[in-house]
This record gives C-alpha cells, sequence and structure tokens, in this order.
C-alpha cells in the first residue's frame, strides 16, 4: 500500500522542488504568456524541469498550475482547456518521478485581485474557479493540494473550502508573508502575521501551514516564521524560502544565492520544525540538492536518537 503523505509528514522531513514560473521563462517561456498551458502544448519541457527536481532528490512536486484556477484561466481565455490543463499538469509531475516514490502537490495560486466589497471579484465566482481546479487536480491523482502565495484570509478560506469539496487529500495552505523594514515582523500585503495565518488555517480545517515567496523571505526568514506558525497550531509546517534576497539587473530582479549559501541557514528551519522545505524564486535544482543532503543528515540522525 502507498504511504500517504500525512504519514510521510509524521516519519521525516520531506524535500519539495523549486521555482518553476523563471525556469519557464528559460525554457522560452515568453513574459506575460500563459505557463499553464505549457502542460499541454510542451509537456515535455515541464516534464524536463520537474524531472530535474526529482533527481536532485525532491519527494514533492508542485504542478505547474500556479495560475490554472478559473478566474485566471478566464483571463487567458482558456477557460474551456482548465480541466485539461490540470488535469496533464498532475500527471506531468508524476512522470517526473519515474517510477520512484514520491508526492504530487496540486498548485492553487491567487486569483490576482480583491473580493468584494474591496475589489471587483464576486466570492462565489472565485469558489467556484477554485473548485473547478481542485477537482481536475484531484482526478489527475495528486497527494494534496497547496493554495500559495496567498495573502488574504478570505480568499484563502474560499480555496480551503473548495479543495475540500474537490475532495482533496490533504491540504496545504501557505501564505507570502513580507518582511518588515526593521527585519523583525512579517505581514502579507493584506496585513495577516503568521500566528493570524496558522490559526485561521487551522480553524478552517487545513493539514499544513506553509510559507512562501515574499519580500525578504529567505532561509532566515523561514527559521524566525516556523516558530511562529507552531507556537498556535499544531497543523504540521512548511517552507519554501526565495534563493536570497533579489537584486536589480537590466530593471529585473536578479536573486543570487547559490545553494551552499542557501543551506547555510537550514539546520535553524530544522531545529524550528519545519516538516517539508523546499524552494522558491531564483532557485534551481541545485539548491534542490543541497537542501536534500543536510535533510538526509537531519533525518538520519534523528532517526538514530529515535532507536537510542
Amino acid at each position: 500500500m502507498k504511504t500517504t503523505l500525512k504519514q510521510a509528514l509524521k516519519d521525516r522531513v520531506l524535500v519539495c522542488d523549486g521555482a518553476m514560473g523563471t525556469q519557464l521563462m528559460l525554457a522560452g517561456l515568453k513574459q506575460g504568456a500563459c505557463g499553464e498551458m505549457w502542460n499541454l502544448a510542451h509537456p515535455e519541457r515541464v516534464l524536463a524541469i520537474q524531472r530535474n527536481y526529482a533527481e536532485a532528490g525532491a519527494d514533492c512536486l508542485i504542478t505547474n498550475t500556479f495560475g490554472g484556477n478559473g478566474v485566471m484561466m478566464a483571463r487567458h481565455n482558456h477557460v474551456s482547456e482548465l480541466a485539461a490543463i490540470n488535469l496533464a499538469a498532475a500527471q506531468i509531475a508524476r512522470q517526473a518521478f519515474d517510477g520512484r516514490p514520491g508526492f504530487v502537490l496540486g498548485d492553487i495560486g491567487p486569483v490576482g485581485g480583491m473580493l468584494e466589497p474591496f475589489g471587483e471579484l464576486k466570492a462565489d465566482e472565485v469558489r467556484q474557479g477554485f473548485l473547478d481546479q481542485a477537482k481536475a487536480l484531484v482526478d489527475g491523482g495528486v497527494d494534496a493540494i497547496i493554495l500559495e502565495t496567498q495573502t488574504a484570509l478570505d480568499e484563502l478560506g474560499l480555496g480551503i473550502e473548495a479543495a475540500k469539496e474537490g475532495g482533496a487529500p490533504l491540504i496545504i495552505a501557505s501564505f507570502a508573508f513580507d518582511r518588515s523594514l526593521d527585519g523583525k515582523s512579517f505581514r502579507t500585503m493584506m496585513g495577516v502575521d503568521p500566528r493570524q495565518a496558522a490559526n485561521f488555517a487551522q480553524e478552517k480545517g487545513a493539514d499544513v501551514i506553509a510559507l512562501n515567496c515574499g519580500t525578504g523571505i529567505d532561509m532566515n526568514a523561514a527559521a524566525q516564521i516556523i516558530p511562529l506558525f507552531r507556537s498556535v497550531s499544531h497543523l504540521f509546517t512548511m517552507a519554501q524560502p526565495n534563493a536570497g534576497l533579489p537584486v536589480l539587473e537590466n530593471m529585473k530582479a536578479v536573486y543570487k544565492q547559490t545553494p551552499e549559501e542557501m543551506v547555510q541557514e537550514l539546520p535553524a528551519v530544522l531545529a524550528a520544525g519545519v516538516n517539508i522545505i523546499g524552494s522558491c524564486c531564483g532557485s534551481t535544482a541545485e539548491h534542490t540538492r543541497a537542501i536534500r543532503r543536510v535533510v538526509d543528515g537531519y533525518n538520519k540522525s534523528r532517526s538514530a536518537q529515535a532507536v537510542s
């Protein structure tokens, strides 16, 4: 019988993959184009990216469906292909493991707007868009739904409801925090802090509380946020920090942190109690490989302590 993701999280720390968007652009995706359509138009390119992460040691692969919800697909005029896009993405990620054990996380990103009464988006429209995507990802055989880069509690709540109704085996709620100017606190752009995020996710029925992306969110920030999550909830935790802080080159944000530099702070994140560790903006399969080496050592040490 296949081990479930929840069972695996109880046994060891898992490694997740790294950035997808920047890798798609390196593979030829044009700025502003719909990367999710590549699951149908260029599946071999998406597969190559995810296979690199799997071969580097990722236990978890996130589907190429960040903008695959109904609201975002409508903006790209691809609503009619929503189910096919998400189904294909789940199958591609599974194929990338090449028969090895691994977990596929179905990615649902933000809708890129604000809900009424502060914005123009209707709650029913957003929820349906999430539900259509969640159902397609579950049909594709994902092991979990990850609602990532979230900044607002109302939107996340709709996403969790949709993931539940869609049959998600496990739900991950991942927030994009920004580090304050003094470096001492973290909030999303909608003012949600890590404790609020963890409380809300737990109340709504998520299984994992996570962080990804955000301004100033590197491995050091992850080491500070994970304890805040754990101080108010019993949920599993996950972190996908960026490859350091970006610098501006030719009017583009460039991440220059090497894999070796990134993992210098990883022991602190592991000590804080993270259950899944990956990387986000600017990272590559080499960052995943470096993370894998450190996590392997940590898991081995923890297993030896349990036996003794």
